[in-house]
């Protein structure tokens, strides 16, 4: 409900006006037609999957306690939070966010003045030729002057909260623009965590590569020195260089992948890429979370900015039913136009110059061609359609959590499963190689051993980066802090 401003209507003294001030203190306080907000109840569930969710294991747990507002600190990189903190205040898509909030709540200003008088002042200065008949002569043509200050004032009485109703939709919009902020900054933070994981992935994979390279050059050397021995065959030394060369092809498309991720960092702080960013990111320094706070249902739809836009699309779309039902209904607007007129500017202010008019006018919509009664039925519609959006919005939401909850799960079990592959194909590589410089195991049993050991490395990296990219999801899942 909206107030007046007590001092706005001050310039009222006689009983007439203030019958009106009167009036318009009634309308304002008066019931809007159309339906009133109600805010969508919560999701019937008690949590987001079959079976109550099982913490991740392997150094993470779901607990029941708040989040952090500054929930990225919990990844441990000083250098994250530094980009963070950067990317918050220089991000060109967060200020144009802002920007949109401060245009949203200026045009429910614009709206609300409406529910106030409307002082215009008016200054008429003509000069006009004109006839003028004196003792039966013929018409002679003079210039006349004629000056006029008057203020017109107007009024339209919210007798049934149309003005109010659209006063409120415009307010349910300003909100969603409020969400819409906090859905970006979520979505920034979260993709500046990705962004260093990713980093952090093609870093680990890199540096895998190498070690791989490093391991068959001097494998390689050790082939060389069996063949001058005559313990090996030329097609040894060529299987070995074909397994080198394969392995050092994949170098240059990482090093592509890194660079691009570089770029995007920078990006995401709002730098031009020319003034890249000086924080480097490894998995060495990403911490996993170890405590993931786990939200109830009805939390996440009360904190998720998607949710809060659609429930604020739903607000903006039932104010506009009784925008529609009093556009139906009579309009009465008081007017009044008060001033002084005269011939001469001198005596524009001499007694019995002032003049004033009042007036009311009552219009009662007959027939707009059925216009008015289709453009309820519209705003009805709308209504029903933002309704069924917010439910899919809070679905949809319920499916993310669940997904990011099922992924935190599986990712702990990859990262094991990855970390034991590992060991065991870098021991089976070693044994192969002594076997191989034994005379017991055949070059090409050697390269198998290669292969698999390289793939076990570079799944284990990215087995690792891909769980601290799923926990920063997680957190945008769940709405943040």
């Amino acid at each position: 409900m909206t107030s007046v401003p007590a001092g706005v209507l001050s310039w009222s003294r006689r009983p007439r006006r203030r019958c009106a001030v009167a009036l318009l203190c009634c309308a304002l306080s008066s019931c809007a037609v159309g339906p009133d907000y109600v805010t969508p109840p919560p999701p019937d569930t008690a949590r987001f999957t079959k079976e109550p969710p099982a913490s991740p294991g392997n150094g993470q747990t779901f607990v029941e306690e708040g989040v952090s507002p500054r929930w990225w600190e919990a990844f441990g990189s000083p250098g994250l939070n530094a980009l963070v903190d950067e990317a918050l205040a220089n991000s060109p898509t967060l200020e144009a966010a802002e920007a949109a909030i401060r245009a949203a709540t200026y045009a429910a200003y614009v709206q609300e003045g409406a529910l106030l008088p409307q002082i215009d002042a008016i200054s008429l200065d003509n000069r006009t030729l004109g006839s003028l008949l004196t003792r039966g002569d013929p018409a002679t043509q003079i210039p006349v002057n004629f000056h006029s200050k008057q203020l017109a004032i107007s009024l339209t009485p919210d007798i049934w909260g149309g003005i109010r109703r659209s006063v409120e939709s415009l307010e349910a919009q300003a909100d969603r623009r409020r969400f819409e902020y906090d859905a970006a900054r979520l979505t920034l933070i979260a993709n500046l965590i990705q962004a260093a994981a990713q980093e952090a992935s093609f870093r680990g994979q890199i540096a895998a590569t190498k070690k791989i390279i490093d391991l068959e050059q001097q494998y390689l050397l050790l082939i060389e020195r069996q063949y001058a021995a005559g313990a090996a065959s030329g097609t040894d030394i060529s299987a070995q260089n074909a397994a080198l060369a394969q392995i050092r092809q994949n170098l240059p498309f990482l090093e592509k992948q890194l660079a691009f991720q570089r770029n995007r960092l920078t990006a995401l702080v709002g730098r031009n890429s020319s003034d890249e960013v000086g924080e480097i990111f490894d998995l060495a320094g990403l911490t996993l979370p170890k405590n993931m706070p786990l939200r109830l249902p009805a939390e996440v739809v009360a904190k998720r900015p998607d949710i809060r836009m659609a429930a604020a699309d739903v607000h903006s779309a039932s104010a506009q039913i009784g925008v529609a039902v009093a556009a139906r209904l009579p309009n009465l607007t008081l007017t009044a136009n008060v001033g002084t007129s005269a011939l001469k500017y001198a005596e524009l202010f001499t007694p019995g110059t002032g003049f004033y008019y009042q007036g009311a006018a009552l219009a009662q919509p007959i027939f707009h061609g059925m216009a008015l009664y289709h453009q309820q039925r519209e705003a009805e519609a709308q209504l029903d359609a933002a309704k069924g959006r917010y439910r899919s919005t809070v679905v949809n939401a319920l499916e993310n959590v669940a997904d990011s909850l099922r992924a935190l799960q599986f990712d702990a079990k990859s990262v094991a499963a990855a970390r034991a592959a590992e060991a065991a194909s870098k021991r089976f590589y070693e044994q192969t190689r002594m076997q191989k410089g034994a005379g017991g195991a055949s070059q090409l049993a050697v390269l198998i051993a290669q292969q698999s050991y390289q793939r076990a490395l570079l799944t284990r990296v990215q087995s690792e980066a891909e769980r601290i990219s799923d926990a920063a999801g997680f957190f945008m899942a769940i709405g943040g802090g």
